[in-house]
């Protein structure tokens, strides 16, 4: 008798070893990154695409397997709303009870067959063989039953069957069909005034992919020089804004590898460019950036100022993020200074700076283009917790400047608690302060509304949804 162990009969068919799909891999790693570390996808996609590459070699992981991982990353972020109403209604449990790994690949299956155009035998059985390499062959199966029963339905049949009536109420039916919690749809709606057509437009333009926007900086490079790049068009509305389109990659471009030029939204440019342009009483020799990190602003103010002699102080509280701005900074034509300081503890005199920015923290609900998933970590109670802060900040911006010089209050956010009400606040307690009419500082940008202050919105300009304040001291 051979001395080698009997090896069990097997019943059924045999074991087949999960094929793994690198693309499919990486999507979901980057998912649990964003649930699990609370990540950002626009920072944990490209080191992962990075070691894809370099693990499977260029020819195995191409561009297009890189195109096709970054849509199924950011799609299924920017959807998840969506897509959770149709999971909910194709699991026998709340959704809550679902493992959340298990959940990222039932995401992941559901964009796949809801927002792609891959076939549906593809996309289900892609995304069993994902469930078999990540979760095993158990909750392979459930996997199997739930994502059978999503493709038994396209987008458009879902929606009806799960989003409520407009007429029956309207908040939620938007919150479902595109992908917004409930609370931001009604910010957004308070914000932009009323209207069906304006509120949707919003929230379709929030769930497309943004383009790349660059920024040459002036002195250093120009937009013509960034046009002779391929795939590269111009900007809508900054003189120094050029757009990448479908494949462009920024750190292909030799400008921004030298520091040139920059990766920076037109909307970002945009507010810069106006506080540079606000008209002053008196001399124009010393400019502050407030809250600098991580220096994009801060690097087209400091070329802007070189061109008329006068010096940048890019201020930023946090020392890692003021190592980003000095970063941002280098090379730059004329004097600047970077300093890590708090901007509600200044670390100079009152009075100090002709023109004075201050781009304050906020729930970044105008980016959400580019961080789909801060649309599912924002509570209405984070506007509490930046309300003093903002509130300060803008305070010690209006000390900061001279009598006849102007602030420049601006934030990423279109909520009016972060926006309207705290310029309002503040200027409450400063009745030696006037509200500038903004609008003719942005020179062919329309839709901008009564004034003085201005709203960007990314369904009316392609930017991010960017509110500025010009506030000029008078006493």
């Amino acid at each position: 008798m051979s001395d080698q162990p009997r090896r069990p009969r097997m019943s059924g068919k045999p074991y087949r070893r999960p094929k793994k799909d690198p693309v499919r891999i990486l999507a979901f790693e980057a998912l649990r990154a964003v649930d699990e570390r609370d990540a950002y996808a626009n920072l944990v996609l490209p080191p992962l695409l990075r070691k894809a590459r370099e693990k499977e070699g260029p020819e195995t992981f191409d561009t297009r397997d890189a195109a096709l991982a970054t849509e199924l990353v950011y799609g299924t972020l920017r959807r998840q709303g969506t897509y959770d109403a149709v999971l909910s209604a194709c699991v026998d449990r709340p959704l809550r009870e679902v493992d959340p790994p298990v959940l990222d690949v039932l995401s992941l299956g559901a964009h796949q067959l809801l927002g792609t155009r891959i076939p549906t035998h593809a996309a289900v059985s892609a995304t069993v063989e994902l469930a078999r390499v990540v979760l095993g062959d158990g909750r392979a199966k459930f996997v199997n039953a739930v994502l059978r029963k999503v493709a038994q339905h396209d987008l458009d049949g879902w929606l009806e069957r799960v989003a409520p009536p407009y007429d029956a109420d309207p908040e939620d039916h938007l919150a479902v069909v595109h992908s917004h919690p409930r609370w931001v749809v009604s910010a957004l709606w308070d914000s932009l005034g009323g209207g069906r057509a304006g509120i949707e437009d919003l929230l379709r333009a929030d769930n497309e992919r943004p383009e790349v926007t660059l920024v040459a900086r002036p002195g250093r490079a120009t937009a013509e020089e960034l046009l002779e790049e391929d795939a590269a068009l111009p900007g809508h509305w900054s003189p120094y804004a050029v757009r990448l389109t479908e494949g462009g990659e920024p750190g292909a471009v030799a400008a921004v590898r030298d520091g040139r030029a920059g990766v920076q939204d037109e909307g970002s440019q945009l507010v810069a460019l106006a506080l540079a342009g606000a008209p002053l009483d008196g001399p124009d020799r010393r400019w502050l950036d407030g809250c600098a990190g991580p220096g994009g602003k801060a690097a087209l103010l400091g070329a802007l100022a070189a061109q008329r002699g006068a010096l940048l102080v890019a201020s930023e509280k946090q020392t890692h993020r003021a190592g980003l701005v000095a970063k941002a900074l280098e090379g730059n034509p004329g004097p600047y200074q970077v300093i890590a300081a708090d901007g509600t503890r200044p670390a100079w005199r009152p009075g100090s700076f002709d023109r004075v920015l201050v781009d304050v923290p906020c729930t970044g609900l105008g980016a959400l283009r580019r961080r789909p998933e801060a649309r599912w970590r924002r509570r209405p109670e984070d506007l509490e917790g930046f309300a003093p802060l903002q509130r300060g900040l803008l305070r010690t911006a209006l000390e900061s400047v001279r009598v006849g010089g102007v602030v420049g209050y601006a934030t990423c956010s279109p909520h009016l608690a972060e926006t309207r009400a705290v310029v309002a606040d503040v200027l409450k307690q400063h009745p030696d302060t006037e509200l500038l009419d903004a609008r003719p500082l942005l020179p062919g940008v329309p839709d901008l509304g009564e004034g003085p202050d201005v709203q960007l919105w990314p369904h009316l300009h392609g930017t991010d949804a960017m509110y500025l304040a010009l506030i000029r001291r008078t006493g």
